[in-house]
């Protein structure tokens, strides 16, 4: 049997060079598998380090992951005085920050203090449900740059689909080299605009839905071998005409398990369905679950739900945005597609005004509505008053 070239298997009709790259900074050579790497190491509970570009270094590590008593190795092995840092929202939550007049909470916070102090203040930080509590005498709070070693630590953390905060310690040059793996700092920054950027069709197949016959599921994964985004094709969507659109955030518990305290099983069965009737269009479905701050996480905000907060609320007090979401690999998918102007199916006017930020112009939004129940009902309505969905 003859075999298919590459190019002719994942050959799609008009498709496009991926999207322009986020401005302000260049990746170094190899920075997806660097950052990567460090990501792997921090979920295990080992050590990872970050160079900030300009000389200076800090070891990184997961407060969430590490077992037992690990500040005490820490330090010892780095000849250093551990701190702590978080974002802001979390920091909040922990009595550790306290914003006058309502204003927001820094990005990122570090708290500096003796070793016991430290550990102690860990302990709460990744405790999912943790309420503020006195805190240790002689600790220091500081707000930091967010474009700096502190802020890309927390941040690797976000991208590690853990609690947002780490253990962080200065790194003398030369002495972690032997011991550990390294990325730039900036580049973990800006990790999800590399993995976007670095997007490619990789497989593609005709899966007959059951709303939908006739669909083509291709699949684009990021240069680093990481967790692919999928394209839904359904019908053949013309080039030169804005095509029906959905972007459809993965939601294990709503999509696959049918739960009730969400409408995303609704949105994507009902999307699939509405794109089909009108004769063509994609629906993306991104891997970004739980707006953006992973399927564990959501569960934890899910316990916060039950505890009394919204949905808003609950991504707030484990230190998230409430909604972590970017849209570069969506517009980047769409591009590669060969469509610049869509009919976006979507509630949520956010979705519109990313989309136009990356090249993707929306002609039009098209309402996209299912019945709560009593179950997602509190959701719902804090969606619209505070996520400012239109209902």
């Amino acid at each position: 049997m003859a075999m298919m070239s590459r190019s002719a298997f994942f050959s799609f009709p008009g498709l496009l060079a991926p999207a322009d790259g986020a401005p302000g900074w260049a990746p170094e050579p190899g920075a997806l598998r660097s950052v990567n790497r460090i990501i792997d190491e921090v979920r295990r509970g080992a050590v990872a380090g970050l160079r900030d570009g300009h000389g200076g270094a800090i070891g990184v590590l997961a407060i969430e992951a590490a077992g037992g008593d690990p500040l005490a190795a820490f330090a010892a092995s780095f000849g250093g005085r551990p701190r702590l840092a978080l974002t802001g929202r979390r920091a909040a939550v922990l009595g550790l920050w306290s914003a006058e007049g309502g204003a927001e909470p820094p990005k990122v916070v570090v708290v500096e203090g003796d070793i016991a102090a430290i550990a102690q203040l860990c302990l709460r930080a990744a405790d999912p449900l943790v309420a503020a509590a006195a805190l240790p005498h002689g600790i220091a709070v500081r707000a930091v740059a967010p474009d700096g070693a502190d802020a890309a630590a927390v941040h690797l953390m976000k991208r590690a689909r853990l609690m947002p905060a780490a253990a962080v310690i200065d790194v003398a040059p030369g002495r972690g080299d032997g011991q550990l793996l390294w990325a730039e700092a900036a580049d973990a920054l800006h990790h999800e605009h590399l993995l976007a950027l670095s997007l490619q069709p990789v497989s593609r197949a005709h899966v007959p839905l059951a709303d939908a016959v006739e669909t083509t599921v291709i699949a684009f994964r990021p240069s680093d071998g990481g967790i692919e985004h999928l394209a839904l094709v359904i019908g053949s969507p013309e080039h030169d005409k804005p095509v029906l659109t959905r972007l459809h955030s993965e939601c294990f518990t709503g999509d696959l398990l049918g739960s009730l305290r969400c409408d995303c099983g609704d949105q994507l069965r009902g999307a699939i369905k509405e794109i089909s009737e009108a004769g063509a269009g994609i629906l993306l479905y991104m891997a970004q679950e739980g707006r953006g701050i992973g399927l564990v996480n959501k569960l934890r905000a899910y316990d916060l739900q039950d505890a009394g907060f919204d949905t808003m609320e609950a991504n707030e007090q484990l230190g998230f945005d409430d909604d972590e979401r970017i849209y570069l690999p969506a517009a980047a998918m769409l591009r590669q597609l060969g469509f610049v102007e869509v009919r976006l199916l979507t509630n949520n006017p956010a979705k519109v005004e990313a989309l136009a930020r990356h090249g993707v112009a929306v002609v039009e939004r098209v309402p996209h509505v299912f019945p709560s129940n009593a179950h997602n009902r509190d959701y719902l309505e804090a969606k619209r008053t505070k996520g400012g969905h239109l209902f």
